[in-house]
């Protein structure tokens, strides 16, 4: 068995921001919450803190993550039971690679991936998913019902029978097996997806009082695209004031805590069974969640930072311990990476690159697209340098932002003669990208938008 890891451990959050892991702080956040589990692993590897999801949708990001193809080259352009999507069949799967070399495959928490295939037909030869919790959540607390809506509420679950903690638990017994042919492991948390609901300890670790306020939040929309606008009133939140909004993120930053615990529990099954040394420990997140910024909730309808970026940290003891600003395409650039490092043939078909582990030369801008889902469709596609970010809409106005001088990206620089050159730039650049993955919207009626500049 070639390459460097003999096994693998796939952890992944559903809406985890990128500035929520308390390693943040090591590039200028401060990291929302705490997480000495997560941190842990980034001390043993590399976190990037300039990684984008392709399209930071649930489905199309997963399904993105096992393919290394962009979501749009193959129709993935949302989630299940919106419009139809045609169901998830690749032309390979990292994961079935991984079977097809002989590692036992196990697949723990939520499926979101294909409607016609469980996770059977992708490799994994065992499965603890959503219904095995429903049916145990059920035993103990038959006829509980959750307060707070959307908004959230403290939990009254006890920590050790969340779904963080049923998941994990499964997830350890699993590698306590100790599968002599090696394995890998893929564990979905599905949180902390909103609403949160913290269990305590977690549901009172944080001060509402203690949130900062985000940068965004009194964004007056002037010149943005009207979805900007819609969703907040879609979501009833305009008129919210801070304090109220800051519980709700203080109630984000537990789940954030719980499901760090909840790591812990893997990790430590993989030390005491003394896998840890040979195992590759991946942790990313789909996308981000907009966690009230600029009055906002959920993602769908906006491409700011604070969804399209995400955490990710690769971990292992073949890495110099480092915190990385390369920007890297979290779901494209995994696979890749994860078959040269476990020695598996190269992914066909495959859009992402490896990512820089060792000072390789990193991409030099990054693409993110959305086609709207919540509300109808609306579609967009967006380019970054990491300073400065040009989102294309398709029916509506143009975005640019120099994240640099407005890290809240409260100012819609797209009409500012100043920056003229530079956004006929971008547009050039985000035309060779889509037309290099197959985007369908790249060609045709839509080209002189962005080789011409003839948008309003």
């Amino acid at each position: 068995m070639a390459g460097q890891y003999r096994n693998l451990l796939f952890l992944l959050a559903d809406q985890l921001r990128h500035d929520a892991p308390g390693y943040a702080e090591s590039y200028g956040g401060p990291g929302l919450a705490a997480t000495p589990c997560i941190d842990r692993l980034a001390s043993r590897g590399i976190a990037y803190t300039r990684a984008y999801t392709p399209l930071p949708v649930c489905a199309p990001a997963r399904q993105s993550l096992l393919c290394g193809m962009h979501p749009d080259s193959f129709g993935a352009f949302w989630n299940h039971g919106f419009f139809h999507t045609p169901d998830f069949d690749p032309p390979a799967a990292f994961t079935r690679t991984l079977a097809e070399s002989g590692r036992r495959g196990c697949f723990v928490g939520k499926w979101d991936v294909a409607r016609g295939t469980a996770p059977g037909g992708f490799g994994f030869s065992s499965c603890c998913g959503k219904a095995e919790y429903s049916r145990f959540f059920n035993e103990r607390y038959p006829g509980l019902n959750f307060e707070g809506g959307w908004m959230g509420c403290e939990s009254p679950v006890a920590p050790e029978d969340a779904d963080t903690h049923f998941f994990a638990r499964k997830a350890a017994e699993f590698v306590r097996e100790k599968p002599q042919e090696g394995f890998f492991l893929w564990v979905d948390f599905g949180t902390p997806h909103l609403p949160c609901r913290p269990s305590a300890p977690f549901s009172t670790m944080y001060d509402p009082l203690d949130m900062r306020k985000w940068p965004g939040y009194d964004d007056t929309k002037e010149g943005k695209p009207y979805t900007h606008k819609q969703q907040t009133l879609n979501w009833r939140l305009e008129n919210v004031p801070w304090g109220d909004m800051a519980a709700q993120v203080a109630r984000y930053c537990g789940v954030v805590s719980q499901l760090d615990d909840a790591i812990g529990l893997i990790i430590k099954a993989l030390e005491e069974t003394g896998q840890l040394e040979d195992t590759l420990v991946v942790l990313t997140s789909d996308h981000g969640d907009m966690c009230g910024n600029h009055r906002m909730f959920d993602k769908h309808n906006s491409m700011y930072d604070d969804i399209v970026r995400t955490p990710l940290v690769v971990s292992g003891p073949s890495f110099t311990p480092q915190v990385s600003d390369a920007l890297v395409s979290n779901c494209l650039d995994l696979p890749v990476t994860i078959c040269d490092l476990m020695g598996l043939p190269p992914l066909p078909g495959a859009h992402g690159i490896r990512l820089p582990l060792n000072g390789e030369k990193p991409r030099s801008h990054v693409t993110s697209s959305s086609n709207g889902q919540q509300f109808g469709f609306f579609n967009t596609r967006m380019i970054t340098d990491g300073r400065y970010k040009y989102v294309w809409n398709l029916t509506d106005t143009d975005e640019f932002y120099d994240g640099e001088q407005d890290p809240g990206e409260c100012r819609n620089l797209i009409h500012d003669p100043r920056y003229g050159e530079k956004i006929k730039e971008f547009r050039a650049l985000l035309y060779g990208e889509l037309k290099a993955h197959g985007d369908p919207f790249a060609g045709g009626w839509l080209a002189p938008q962005l080789l011409e500049g003839r948008k309003i």
